[in-house]
């Protein structure tokens, strides 16, 4: 059975932002038609192109 994959995961993505023209937030993942169709293939929890938003990763690299 494949394991669903959930947007809750995208909330803390770097990748994940919100588009004006949409309204809405959506991954800015610039991606091919064969990556993509691969990445929603995929059978596995987590996403591959995930990266954790951390706002003070520039903070703790200054001091």
């Amino acid at each position: 059975m494949a394991k669903k994959k959930t947007a809750a995961s995208c909330l803390s993505c770097e990748n994940f932002e919100y588009d004006e023209s949409l309204g809405e937030e959506v991954c800015t993942v610039e991606l091919d038609e064969d990556e993509l169709y691969r990445l929603s293939d995929r059978e596995s929890r987590g996403c591959p192109l995930y990266r954790f938003r951390d706002e003070y990763r520039i903070v703790r690299k200054q001091n």
